[in-house]
């Protein structure tokens, strides 16, 4: 059967719904306050043949790569009903600490789909406390390496045996499991109320009509002159050296394709980033390029070519360590693309923070504080987004490829030894222009106990790049007691010690003054 435009959208909808209704089950289910507050997680719905049909409104990093941890379970030949769970950056993830839970939908006694959680849990073992360690030369160091496999007591029981939260992992994995099989009931209702062969044939419908409407948007963006463009990112962790990220965009046939060549080889530290986030990356500067009524499916990407020579910075190959390939390197990537695209006449953005502000605290007990068998702490902070024509930059958001919220502080406070001094607009950070930039965040923590801690930070020294002739953001920077910090960098903390983290503001565009 053929859909009219009016049967597109509810199918369209519907889909949608049952992916939202996965990540709702997951963010009300889950203990940590990194899943249940900032709502660092992600949720989708996938067909037989492995394609995205629906997602949820959450993490651009996450879902991007989801496709890539599908198609590795399927090669597993699952059958209807297993569950599935993988961290592997190398194998369908994208960094340690998400775990991705994988549920193949029984329909009528065959797999007629997949139910797919991500979320980020804040420690999963390694050589610091949130496994997000500065200065990681391996994967092995960052944390417990899940290629996919079918998930039994037997491997949760190996899991929870690695890290040093394990009752809050297994409340998480049971809020993952409850979501995937929301994800599961959701579509078997579905197919009950339309049939199944109708609601196999809308779906197909549906990715088809989301690539045509976006080779349709593409092939109408400027594409004759060259897009190419470079940035950097400051350091690894284990070198300080500026680390070059080239790209060359070129659209033909309403195909994009990003193309790395000349790109810096694999870092010492852990900025490495798997092709599967790279991919990511492209896809969300894609989507803002396309009108808002476009569905968000596995049609999108039919339309998107990255290449990036094998072992690259964008393409790592085991046993590079990728934690802040995933955070870091791939905002940069984004504001890399969208450089590109503005060299070649297109109108984008400037640049926002372009830096997740990664900070994370942990323990192994605190007397008295209820936190005898170890804690873990991982938040991202909020920064300027770029102005764009026609508007200022939003000031104290999460931009590119994060889209979380904060912590509250009373929920940081109640939890964890820390006391959070500051929180506050980071004022005059943001470029002026025509339109300015927003303004970045200054948020000061208190050590109310000895702890470890670690930053994963960019933009400390190259501040956003403003567009169309509007200033630069300024950078960002971290402080302990007063005193410059590098961008990433594990420490020991005692309490009383302050930790200030100024993130930067976003670039404005045009060369007048704001009004």
């Amino acid at each position: 059967m053929r859909l009219d435009a009016v049967g597109l959208e509810v199918m369209a909808h519907a889909f949608a719904s049952i992916a939202e209704e996965m990540g709702l089950v997951l963010v009300h289910s889950a203990l940590s306050p990194n899943i249940r507050e900032r709502r660092d997680a992600s949720a989708a719905l996938f067909d037989a043949e492995g394609e995205m049909i629906a997602q949820a409104a959450h993490i651009p990093v996450h879902l991007g790569a989801l496709a890539d941890a599908v198609a590795a379970v399927r090669n597993l030949e699952p059958t209807p009903g297993e569950l599935f769970l993988l961290n592997d950056p190398y194998a369908g993830g994208s960094h340690l600490p998400d775990l991705t839970l994988i549920g193949a939908i029984d329909i009528d006694g065959h797999v007629g789909g997949y139910s797919v959680v991500r979320a980020h849990h804040s420690d999963i073992g390694g050589m610091t406390a949130g496994s997000m360690p500065a200065g990681a030369r391996e994967l092995y160091q960052e944390g417990l390496v899940i290629p996919p496999t079918r998930l039994t007591p037997d491997l949760e029981r190996l899991v929870l045996a690695n890290v040093r939260t394990p009752a809050m992992r297994r409340g998480d994995l049971a809020a993952q499991r409850a979501a995937v099989e929301r994800g599961a009931n959701g579509l078997r209702s579905l197919a009950r109320r339309q049939g199944w062969t109708v609601l196999r044939d809308a779906a197909r419908e549906l990715l088809d009509y989301a690539e045509r409407r976006t080779k349709s948007a593409l092939s109408r963006l400027p594409s004759a002159a060259p897009m190419t463009a470079t940035d950097y990112l400051e350091g690894d962790g284990v070198i300080d050296d500026d680390l070059e990220i080239r790209v060359r965009i070129t659209i033909q046939d309403g195909v994009f394709h990003a193309d790395f060549t000349g790109t810096r080889g694999p870092a010492p530290g852990n900025v490495n980033c798997p092709i599967a986030v790279t991919r990511s990356a492209v896809l969300f500067v894609v989507r803002t390029l396309l009108p808002d009524d476009v569905p968000m499916n596995g049609g999108v990407p039919r339309a998107i070519q990255v290449t990036a020579p094998p072992g690259c910075l964008v393409n790592a190959r085991p046993p590079s360590a990728v934690a802040a390939g995933n955070v870091e390197t791939s905002q940069r990537i984004a504001d890399t693309v969208f450089r590109a695209l503005a060299a070649g006449g297109c109108v984008v953005p400037a640049q926002g923070q372009g830096t997740m502000n990664n900070v994370t605290f942990g323990g192994l007990g605190v007397g008295g504080s209820g936190l005898g068998e170890g804690w873990t702490y991982y938040e991202t902070i909020g920064g300027g987004q770029g102005a764009s024509q026609g508007a200022n930059g939003p000031s104290g958001v999460h931009v590119g490829m994060s889209n979380t919220l904060n912590t509250p502080i009373e929920v940081l406070e109640m939890e964890h030894p820390l006391r959070v001094r500051t929180y506050a607009l980071r004022s005059d950070s943001g470029g002026a222009g025509t339109w300015e930039g927003g303004e970045g965040v200054v948020r000061e923590f208190e050590a109310l106990a000895p702890m470890e801690a670690t930053l994963l930070t960019e933009r400390r020294r190259h501040g956003p790049a403003g567009g169309a002739g509007g200033q630069d953001g300024k950078s960002g920077a971290n402080l302990l007691n007063g005193q410059r910090l590098a961008s990433k960098i594990t420490m020991r903390l005692a309490a009383g010690d302050v930790l200030r983290i100024e993130t930067p503001g976003g670039g404005g565009w045009g060369k007048g003054q704001s009004t």
